[in-house]
């Protein structure tokens, strides 16, 4: 029975449940653990409580004039719907009157028609930005609870002894991040760069801005046997990495 339980608490169910991303015969199989097992229901409880705390730690600020943004596009949806509904009532009316003024409501239906696409398109990416990061920040919350999850301190060498940042691996959910704590200062015409050796290609991360939020963390894209690089390269970044400037190795 202990086995039993202890596959279940390394399994991802709890946090999956917590998220409401378990599927029902899931959803089903981890409320009668809890209510069964007092093991099970004192992760969860506990799970329940990091998750509150993290979401108000994580919790990301909307954007300056989001709302007034949004609130924007409605009206624009709703003038765009009124506009066209008024111009296709004229120009069904112009038919009868005058044969030749078609072209003319028809040219203008037409640009209202694109003009809704657009803004329809511009809503889509918002959504699509908005679900990208609520998955990640589900997979922080993973990586971070899982018992599995593997932790390595990164340090820098010589040419950057202050660089500090601490790595998570989880080899099972094959997810991997990492939080860099302090970065040294760098000449303004330098920057610190962040690679990953994937299967034998070099994988360009980014450029590593200035800290100003010590808890942020960043994906690394996952593969068994995988090496991580932060090199010091020219202002702007390079496409690929100088060697002979790699002041960190992350390996996982």
């Amino acid at each position: 029975m202990k086995e039993k339980i202890k596959l279940f608490l390394d399994s991802d169910l709890l946090e999956k449940y917590l998220l409401g991303a378990t599927k029902k015969e899931e959803t089903l199989q981890v409320e009668r653990y809890i209510a069964m097992y007092p093991e099970v229901r004192a992760m969860y409880l506990e799970l329940q409580d990091n998750l509150e705390a993290y979401a108000k730690l994580h919790a990301i600020k909307s954007p300056d004039g989001l709302k007034e943004k949004i609130l924007g596009t409605i009206k624009a949806q709703n003038s765009i719907r009124k506009r066209f509904t008024r111009y296709a009532i004229a120009a069904s009316v112009a038919v009868f009157i005058f044969a030749g003024s078609s072209y003319f409501f028809w040219d203008q239906n037409k640009s209202l028609m694109e003009e809704n696409t657009i803004v329809s398109n511009k809503i889509k990416t918002l959504e699509a930005d908005m679900r990208e990061q609520l998955e990640d920040v589900r997979n922080q919350f993973i990586v971070l609870n899982n018992p599995l999850t593997k932790k390595y301190t990164v340090k820098g060498n010589k040419n950057a002894k202050d660089l500090k940042a601490i790595a998570y691996i989880n080899p099972v959910k094959k997810l991997s991040y990492i939080n860099v704590r302090n970065l040294p200062q760098l000449p303004e015409d330098k920057c610190f760069q962040m690679w990953a050796e994937v299967n034998g290609e070099m994988v360009n991360l980014g450029i590593i801005k200035e800290i100003t939020d010590k808890d942020k963390m960043l994906a690394l894209p996952y593969a068994d046997n995988a090496i991580g690089y932060i090199t010091i390269e020219q202002k702007g970044g390079n496409m690929a990495p100088t060697v002979e400037n790699i002041v960190a190795n992350i390996t996982y």
